[in-house]
């Protein structure tokens, strides 16, 4: 039998892993902790450079301004975010989960082939594809569209991936094999018994692509010129690029991005559970 380690030893490894613990949760609060501070200061309060305090707390007047300024643009672009990113989370996570089932569950020619091209695209970075699909999107003429966003998205070769991990790892063959038996069409038994063991991956999918459809930047910038079809992202770096001239878009920039975290937070906060038994899945037999 191996030695015991000596208390000594375990101390300090629970002390180093620790600390290496505290110094993560430090390094990604610190951010939220400055935005939710700066955005109680006024154009001044910014500048001034003592933003980690509640000092001359000016928040309500912050989201008036942001509220009125533009004819309330701001909240238009909230949203389309929430459009863009609602929408099109749902209808990607279907189409991923539907896929990654059928991979699964289904054979036909060329299955592994074609699954392989699926892991290929995982590879790709959207950001190199934003200008074939805007030559794409501009020949069917749906440039500066709601559609130039949101068909884009519904496409997520990762969410395909995962979904037929989920599906192998939470879908047994005997439970369809008994819905086909009691006369149950195919899709009836996707949607009835596939789609309700598939949940928590269907969750874990959705939570990544809201995410990332949320903080997209690069497909609306080129896709989209009309100020009024701008999400989030777009808008807020629309109005960062005038702080230089005019200092005053400051707390807008500011209030507006801490407005813009709420329903990323809302979203995992909600959905969490869902989320923590996608994580886990495959961890226990």
């Amino acid at each position: 039998m191996s030695p015991r380690p000596a208390p000594k030893n375990r101390w300090l490894s629970k002390t180093a892993v620790n600390g290496a613990l505290v110094l993560a949760v430090v390094y990604m609060l610190f951010p939220l902790i400055w935005l939710v501070t700066a955005s109680t200061k006024d154009t001044g309060g910014l500048l001034s450079g003592n933003a980690f305090s509640f000092k001359g707390f000016n928040l309500g007047q912050n989201i008036s301004d942001l509220a009125s300024y533009g004819g309330g643009v701001y909240f238009r672009w909230y949203g389309n975010s929430l459009l863009y990113a609602g929408v099109g989370a749902v209808l990607c996570s279907l189409i991923c989960v539907a896929a990654g089932y059928a991979f699964d569950k289904y054979e036909f020619r060329g299955k592994e082939k074609l699954f392989g091209l699926v892991l290929l695209g995982v590879l790709v970075p959207t950001t190199a594809l934003a200008l074939p699909m805007y030559l794409l999107a501009s020949r069917i003429g749906i440039v500066n569209t709601y559609w130039s966003v949101l068909i884009p998205v519904l496409v997520n070769p990762f969410g395909v991936y995962l979904a037929r991990v989920f599906s192998a790892g939470y879908i047994p063959n005997e439970a369809l094999e008994a819905a086909r038996i009691d006369g149950a069409g195919e899709l009836r038994t996707f949607w009835s018994i596939g789609m309700p063991m598939m949940m928590p991956g269907f969750v874990t999918i959705f939570l990544f692509q809201f995410t990332a459809i949320w903080n997209n930047f690069f497909l609306p910038l080129v896709m989209l010129s009309d100020r009024d079809l701008f999400p989030l992202s777009l808008g807020l770096y629309s109005w960062n690029t005038n702080t230089h001239g005019e200092p005053s878009f400051y707390p807008l920039v500011v209030t507006g991005s801490l407005l813009a975290v709420i329903p990323l937070i809302v979203a995992f906060v909600s959905l969490q559970r869902h989320w923590k038994a996608g994580l886990t899945a495959g961890s226990v037999k």
